[in-house]
């Protein structure tokens, strides 16, 4: 939920639409303390153009502390640990969560169709026994269709999707 993706270099209205959506699942989990928020970042650098994700995507976005990089200032107050990750998926909060038990996971965000899907995949890999649901009332893609073809393919991957 990065400042990219919703109304910087990346944004959409799709994604603009969600930002309250997310804002009050995120409310909900902090007040039932019924489960733990992480966020992931996406973290690129000056030399952005000059990486592989760069040169098949030539739009700079997410430079490390620039406003774009920054969670939405909506989002910014909540407590949560903050992952930051150079690509689509961020391995390192998977493994690190793998020290946690946990009865479910939700993933909700940007991109449904790239980062989403990544994160989703990951997830449902390193926590076999685990249900891992997307809430697509609360993600948005690059293009409405994208969006409606990574919620397919998660559904193939036995990740529940919710919110349709």
């Amino acid at each position: 939920m990065q400042n990219d993706f919703i109304d910087g270099a990346l944004g959409t209205e799709e994604a603009q639409a969600i930002v309250g959506r997310v804002e009050e699942k995120i409310r909900a989990y902090e007040a039932d303390r019924e489960g733990e928020v992480v966020f992931t970042l996406d973290t690129h650098f000056e030399n952005y153009l000059e990486t592989l994700e760069g040169k098949k995507l030539p739009v700079p976005h997410c430079v490390k502390d620039t406003n774009g990089w920054k969670l939405h200032s909506s989002l910014e107050q909540y407590p949560g640990k903050r992952y930051e990750k150079s690509t689509f998926g961020c391995v390192s909060m998977a493994r690190d969560l793998e020290k946690c038990e946990f009865e479910s996971i939700e993933v909700v965000g940007l991109c449904t169709d790239i980062c989403v899907i990544a994160n989703a995949l990951i997830l449902r890999t390193e926590f076999p026994g685990t249900p891992v649901t997307v809430d697509a009332s609360c993600c948005a893609g690059v293009t409405p269709q994208s969006h409606r073809n990574a919620l397919e393919a998660m559904k193939m991957c036995q990740i529940d999707v919710t919110g349709e």
